[in-house]
């Protein structure tokens, strides 16, 4: 009998880089939440999780579900900032443009 297990991605380190920018993510949360002045019990109660979780989320922990921060971000009436990633895509749309076939006319008959 053959058994094939799944990759976990658990153990997976971000680079550098990705940890920064999801510790920056999870102090945004933390200061949009403070500003508030509500409590990570609050914040938890309103997103339906754990304190602890809300916790890993203004830590920026990477394991934290993308499902999670919009809930959190729900709860801080933050949803649609969501919408923002990915928004000015300016890398695919040059390349997008440079795919583009370009129109040829046809030859002015005499």
């Amino acid at each position: 009998m053959l058994f094939i297990m799944a990759k976990s991605t658990m153990g997976t380190k971000l680079p550098r880089k990705l940890e920064d920018k999801m510790r920056m993510v999870g102090e945004q949360i933390r200061l949009a939440r403070l500003r508030r002045n509500l409590t990570i019990a609050q914040v938890a109660d309103r997103a339906t999780c754990s304190p602890l979780t809300i916790n890993r989320v203004e830590k920026g922990t990477p394991t934290v579900s993308i499902g999670i921060y919009l809930r959190v971000l729900y709860a801080l009436q933050l949803d649609d900032d969501i919408l923002l990633i990915a928004r000015h895509d300016e890398l695919g749309r040059q390349l997008q443009d440079l795919s583009l076939k370009q129109r040829v006319r046809a030859s002015k008959k005499s």
